[in-house]
């Protein structure tokens, strides 16, 4: 019995060792933001970044499927977690947990693992089986307005490669239009203005929803957003779609898949994984 107990413990020791020298089965991008100040109305500013959940959870959940990350951000920097999203409500409660997805956050984003987008553009963008655009209010600021993310976005596009983002995550989309830029400006000034060209325009999908944001806004004593991200998916020409508040949402649409808030990180890393395996 012992012999054959120590048999099943080498056989098990060598498909662990096997495993994880294994050729990983693709290379997914994940598209985070560089800033940490988000502009609000009247000039203040909101310390932001992306949600430890919504980066952590599926980025493990990819990496325990066989797939290799790649981060990058306009600059090349490090990006930060928000600091309201270093909490344990966001994991069901468990503090262990958190604190493990935080070790594989750190381990992505150490300085030398990061990439600057001209980077990751330069090297060519073929590579990548899909791309993943993780939450927190921070893709508005770099992400959403920036023509050379509506490049990147256009290619996965094309190539109806998996594109997945969650929560806020979303609102980059809009940069894969002729003038993001001008976009932009119109929803901050409150200006409706069209789209143009914009790639998902009649995608059903979804983002935080008027609701939820409703509820984050009340808690800055006052200060309030510059534009809510659903009301600008919807004027782009997203078919809006939205789950009760803080209930999980994923819309899955051709390529694309979109979470609607925290709570919908494990079912969006599902069907990311199912798309890029199926891809």
């Amino acid at each position: 019995m012992k012999s054959l107990c120590k048999l099943l413990l080498l056989g098990l020791a060598f498909a662990i060792s096997a495993t994880s020298h294994a050729a990983p089965k693709g290379e997914v991008l994940v598209l985070l933001s560089s800033e940490t100040e988000l502009p609000l109305q009247d000039g203040k500013t909101l310390p932001t970044g992306y949600y430890l959940n919504e980066f952590g959870v599926p980025a493990d959940a990819l990496l325990r499927a066989g797939y290799q990350l790649t981060v990058a951000t306009p600059k090349g920097n490090q990006p930060k977690a928000d600091p309201r999203s270093i909490d344990p409500v966001y994991f069901a409660g468990k503090a262990g947990e958190m604190r493990r997805i935080q070790g594989v956050v750190e381990s992505l984003t150490a300085p030398d693992h990061v990439r600057s987008m001209a980077e990751v553009m330069k090297s060519g963008l073929g590579r990548y089986d899909g791309v993943f655009i993780p939450g927190g209010h921070a893709p508005l600021i770099d992400l959403s307005n920036n023509p050379k993310v509506g490049q990147l976005l256009q290619h996965f596009h094309a190539q109806g490669k998996p594109t997945a983002a969650i929560c806020h995550g979303p609102i980059a989309l809009l940069a894969a239009q002729d003038d993001p830029g001008s976009y932009e400006q119109a929803l901050v000034n409150s200006r409706l203005d069209q789209a143009r060209n914009w790639a998902y325009s009649g995608y059903r999908m979804t983002i935080f929803s008027n609701a939820e944001e409703k509820v984050f806004e009340d808690s800055l004593k006052g200060e309030k957003l510059r534009y809510y991200p659903a009301k600008a998916m919807a004027q782009a020409g997203g078919q809006m779609q939205f789950a009760d508040a803080w209930q999980p949402k994923v819309v899955v649409d051709r390529e694309l898949i979109t979470g609607q808030n925290p709570f919908s990180d494990h079912a969006l890393a599902t069907e990311f994984i199912k798309s890029l395996n199926q891809h």
